[in-house]
Parts: C-alpha cells; structure tokens; sequence
C-alpha cells in the first residue's frame, strides 16, 4: 500500500494566491483522480522551509508554488533521495515548463503521483542555492520596486520597469570566471544554472538542466531607449552577441570579486549576500519527479553528491 504523499503548498502567491478559498478543495480535487492519499498543507510563505525540512528523507515530497519557492524547496532536498514533485502556481513557473510539468493541476498531480524520477543540476551562490538563474544590477531594482506595487506581477512590472529604466546605471563587477580575471561595466549580470541560449528564436531556453554548466551573460552598458531596444530583441529571440552582451561564457565557477555585500535576485526572490561570493554548479544535486514519456533515462536517485553548500 502506498503512503501518503505530501502535498505542500505556498498559498500567498501567483496562481495559489489567485485561487482564494478554494485552493484547498482544487488541490483535494487534482489528486482524487490519482487515487493516491495525500497529506495537504497549505502555508505561508514564511513557513514552507520547515515544512520540507520535516518531510527530507522521504521518497518524494510535493510542492505547489513558484520558482521562489520551489528553490527554497530545492535547497533543503538537495543531495538527498528525496525527489521534489511540481505543483505549478506560480506566476511564471519556469522550472516547471522546463521539466514539461503540464501547467494544469489536475494533470500536475497525475505526473507528482506516477511520473519518473530522474536528477537535475543545481546553481549555488554561496549558500543560496537557485534552480533558475541570479541576476545582480537593474533587476533587482525591478523586482524591488514590483514588490512595492500590490496586485498582480505583471500589472505591477509596468510602473516598476519605467522607474528602473529612470533610474539605470551601469555597475561595476570585478569577476573570476573559472579562474580567469574579467572587469566588466554592466546594467545586469546573469548568472543562469545551465546554459542558457542567445539564439535567435531559442533566447533564454535551456537544452538541458544537466549540462554541469552555469551560463554568465552581461549586458551591455548603454543608454536607457537603448536597453529597451535590447529587451524588445530578446523577446522575440533577436538578441545580437556581439552587440547586446559585454561578456557571453559559460563556467562551472564565477566569483564575484569585492568587499561588503551584494543584492541579488535568486529565482526572482531578493537577498543580500556577503562579497566575495562564489558562485557554482551543482551537478545533478536535485531529484525531480517528471513526465514519464518527456523525462531523460532514469537517473540514480539515491546516489547522494557532494556538495559545498550542504
């Protein structure tokens, strides 16, 4: 007989958030189909990381939220046999979409209930682990001033990227990028886990989240109607290399040279962190639950890795 399956869900935000009051009976409702018994949770953000902490070790745990929270989730599983089943209820959902975990809940909780296990990359900024990106400079002034605008993201990303575009300045990075020194003048250094593509048509895709590689893109230092020229390009897969990008490379290490602190934006959740901060991939350090018939030949699940951060 199987167990209960865990189902932990951030309830304050994007989807969740959007569902009110019955966010509890759609969740029961998705997982009656599955026939599995669950054990459901529905919480704060503030208190989804005790949460999965308590069910570690477990073979597999569910959670509903965004990218914030699922690399919260991400963090506390890593190098364990615990693999981390998707409820998508975020606002963008992109680990989600890049696993092929359907954006409907009811299918959601079929492939959290029989899908297939198999190992991701993770990134790690010092102790801070993310299963997207980090972004240093103008977005994390962006994500900043949206935070401060209530309603909806995307109605609050309008005001807040006409402040950010008012207010741009270029930043300073002193960095190491596998051991080689780069000075570079920057509006947003992106640090992406995986490679992540420049090409047209494929712009901000990733191949693979087990490549062992994390993706360094600068932007290039130019004047604000410029930046949002750049960022129209990038939309529709246009961006130019040689043009829009002061530094194109990927890395297994970046370190972010420098004395004080550094705010960063960690799978769009904001955090201040200490310089230097070294920045690394953490090969196939995550179990994941994904679609059986998208899902990469069957990884071992229980084979635990090393890992600086854990």
């Amino acid at each position: 007989m199987a167990s209960t399956l865990p189902v932990l869900i951030n309830r304050t935000g994007g989807t969740a958030a959007a569902l009110g009051d019955s966010l509890r009976a759609k969740v029961e409702e998705a997982f009656v189909a599955t026939g599995r018994t669950i054990e459901l949770e529905l919480l704060d953000g503030a208190d989804m990381a005790e949460a999965v902490r308590s069910h570690r070790g477990k073979p597999r745990v569910v959670v509903g939220g965004g990218d914030g929270t699922l690399g919260g989730a991400a963090a506390i599983l890593a190098n364990s046999p615990t693999a981390l089943a998707i409820l998508p209820l975020g606002t963008r959902n992109h680990l989600a979409r890049q696993l092929g975990i359907p954006l409907d809940l009811e299918q959601a909780a079929a492939v959290a209930v029989d899908g297939q296990r198999r190992r991701i990359d993770l990134g790690s900024a010092g102790d801070r682990v993310f299963v997207n990106n980090a972004s240093f400079g103008i977005y994390t002034r962006f994500v900043r001033q949206r935070e401060q605008v209530s309603g909806p993201k995307w109605l609050a990303s309008i005001p807040a990227t006409w402040h950010v575009l008012r207010n741009m300045r270029a930043q300073h990075f002193m960095l190491e990028i596998d051991g080689g020194a780069r000075a570079i003048t920057t509006p947003l250094l992106f640090v992406g886990n995986n490679q992540y593509s420049i090409e047209p048509g494929q712009f901000g895709e990733r191949e693979t989240l087990e490549d062992g590689q994390l993706s360094v893109l600068a932007v290039a230092a130019q004047a604000p109607h410029n930046l949002i020229g750049f960022a129209a390009r990038a939309v529709v897969g246009l961006a130019h290399p040689e043009r829009d990008f002061a530094e194109c490379a990927n890395a297994t290490e970046v370190v972010i040279d420098g004395q004080g602190w550094i705010e960063g934006a960690f799978d769009g959740e904001l955090e201040w962190l200490p310089l230097p901060l070294t920045l690394r991939s953490l090969p196939r350090a995550l179990g994941v639950v994904t679609p059986r018939e998208s899902a990469s030949s069957d990884q071992n699940l229980f084979k635990i890795h090393d890992s600086r951060t854990h």
